[in-house]
């Protein structure tokens, strides 16, 4: 099975005839191809797909990440219990730089 990536696939393709075709009083609705090795061009399309290095990478890398859990339990049960107890410290400075970079990466 071939995908084609431009929207069109072989059962998409618009074999009806446009309004020129009928005033020319053409019958045929699908062209014969005029080159048997066009024809078998396009019946031999495989599934054949390249990816990039840079694809290859952020496969490995989206592989390493599954391994990691997506939130750390320990953490968020250290930061809870510091918030219960009254004992949880904000460094504002810290706070407020990465707020700054956070605005900076997404806005530029």
């Amino acid at each position: 099975m071939s995908v084609d990536f431009n929207g069109i696939g072989p059962g998409q393709v618009n074999t009806q005839r446009t309004t020129a075709d009928k005033s020319t009083g053409s019958q045929n609705t699908q062209p014969a191809p005029s080159d048997p090795a066009k024809a078998q061009a396009q019946g031999a399309r495989g599934d054949n797909v390249s990816l990039s290095s840079q694809a290859k990478d952020l496969k490995q890398l989206e592989q390493k990440l599954g391994d990691y859990p997506e939130m750390d339990d320990d953490r968020i049960a250290e930061i809870r219990s510091a918030l219960e107890n009254g004992t949880y410290k904000i460094d504002a400075e810290k706070l407020a730089q990465k707020m700054l970079e956070m605005d900076e990466s997404i806005f530029g």
